[in-house]
């Protein structure tokens, strides 16, 4: 049976990508997920999978040429693994193959961990050597820049070796561990078995390079060696070139951020520290958030808002809104929804630098910062601007558990135009946020506070939130920033003007 394999959803207003790398040629062996091809687009490379177990029949899509969304990119006759007869050209798929050859180890290897991402730190093993392992199990958790990926068994049988042990820092595609004794059908033959640690020194040997990255690297005069690739085997792509560009010496490999030397402890104090290796999601926040004092323009300014309504008709509604959509009700949607359509009104907030150039967005991607026991992230709620009060609450719950289980993707953590971050449920009443890069604007909540106002003369006892908008002043001007945080204000102050369009 003949499989077609397409250009994937390439992603918002992306219309078209380059074929940057054929991984397997016409003949070869293929399991289903395994990848087959890269794509680049103007920001990002995409990984095409395998739809199907089977064999590669035909390339359509060459690389270097340029193609669209759902383009037919190859063929696969499904379920065809006889083609190949050589047996280390069919190690791919032996996992899911009988044993040819009475083989009894399986190889616990690192799986594919996002675009982009080249290294993962062993956090947690799950199990031991000596432990009886099932099929798809759980064996280890690795942590790289942004998500935590489980590692599941590929066989079922006894772990027999770790390689790599917890706090050890791993390459893509790298050895993680050994199952012996596995289950009949589980083991790949001896001679497949060594056909993955063969791959990469082959695939080294001969790494092209994307064609948009050559043709600008031949425009501004550098070399392959002036140029630090991040693509699959260290292959150079467009946006590498680009920041050799900007930055032409080459960075050393760059620690954490380190702080300034300590000053000295005495053996007494000493003896009662703790002194542990920060996480790499740790290493990453703290990077970004210098980077972003380092290169925005930072500047915070605050106002108050009212809650008196918002709450009140929360109250009104709370159970009814419950009842029907299953999700309860509460302030995050109309700081959203006010934050939305102020964005409309103030566009320069929802947009970014890039060079020389300022890019409006059209649209709202909401992160939603969230505070989990791994360190802080932004999940995207895509399209906000779009979306009903049920719509952003049901995706908020969603996004906040699959943070605080260490689920989310790298995909959906990326993309944002506007950030809000609710320092109020941790009892914070005035901070001061920092920008999550390359945005040029985020909202600070707080705790809402009964305090004394004066309303029409009298005084009168308020429940108060204040707000902060951090913004940057390269784009954004102090006229914008406080008008787009007083239409907050005005918006969930009367949220009747958020159904008006007011």
């Amino acid at each position: 049976m003949s499989v077609e394999v397409r250009v994937p959803t390439l992603g918002e207003s992306v219309t078209e990508a380059t074929v940057a790398t054929w991984f397997k040629k016409p003949g070869d062996a293929v399991a289903v997920d395994e990848m087959l091809c890269e794509l680049e687009t103007d920001k990002v490379t995409v990984e095409v999978p395998s739809p199907a177990a089977g064999t590669l029949a035909e390339i359509v899509a060459a690389e270097g040429e340029t193609v669209g969304v759902d383009a037919l990119l190859a063929t696969l006759n499904a379920g065809d693994a006889a083609a190949p007869a050589p047996a280390a050209a069919a190690a791919p798929a032996a996992a899911a193959a009988p044993a040819a050859a009475g083989g009894d180890a399986v190889d616990v290897m690192v799986p594919t961990l996002g675009e982009s991402v080249t290294e993962a730190t062993v956090s947690t093993w799950f199990k031991k050597v000596g432990d009886t392992v099932a099929q798809d199990e759980m064996l280890c958790e690795l942590e790289t820049d942004k998500v935590s990926v489980e590692v599941p068994a590929p066989a079922a049988g006894v772990l027999s070796e770790i390689l790599a042990p917890e706090g050890s820092t791993v390459e893509a595609s790298a050895k993680l561990a050994v199952i012996g004794g596995a289950a009949a059908g589980a083991a790949p033959a001896p001679a497949a078995a060594a056909a993955p640690a063969a791959a990469p020194a082959a695939a080294a040997a001969d790494v092209k390079n994307a064609p948009s990255a050559e043709k600008l690297m031949a425009e501004k005069g550098l070399s392959a060696g002036q140029v630090q690739g991040t693509g699959r085997d260290g292959r150079i792509m467009k946006e590498d070139v680009l920041k050799a560009v900007v930055a032409p010496a080459p960075a050393a490999a760059a620690p954490a951020p380190v702080a300034a030397p300590r000053a000295p402890v005495s053996a007494d104090d000493a003896a009662r520290e703790e002194r542990v290796k920060m996480t790499r999601l740790r290493q990453t926040i703290a990077r970004r958030l210098k980077d972003a004092q380092n290169t925005a323009a930072i500047l915070t300014t605050y106002n108050e808002v009212d809650m008196t309504e918002v709450m009140a008709l929360r109250n009104q509604y709370k159970d009814q809104f419950e009842k029907k959509h299953g999700v309860r009700l509460g302030f995050m949607s109309f700081f959203t929804k006010a934050c939305c359509h102020a964005l409309k009104e103030v566009p320069e907030v929802n947009a970014e630098i890039d060079g020389t150039d300022i890019v409006y967005k059209n649209f709202v991607h909401m992160g939603v910062a969230a505070g989990t026991p791994q360190g802080l992230v932004v999940p995207v709620i895509r399209d906000a601007d779009q979306m009903s009060f049920a719509d952003i609450e049901k995706a908020i719950a969603e996004k906040g558990k699959r943070a605080r289980d260490g689920k989310l993707s790298m995909a959906e953590m990326q993309g944002g135009t506007f950030t809000i971050s609710n320092g109020g449920v941790y009892g914070s009443l005035m901070s001061s946020p920092i920008l999550n890069p390359p945005q040029s604007g985020i909202l600070g909540m707080h705790k809402i506070q009964d305090r004394p106002m004066v309303i029409n003369g009298e005084i009168k006892i308020r429940p108060m939130m204040y707000l902060a908008l951090s913004y940057d002043h390269r784009i954004v001007d102090g006229k914008g920033a406080v008008t787009f945080l007083v239409r907050v204000k005005e918006a969930l102050e009367d949220p009747r003007r958020l159904l008006m369009d007011l």
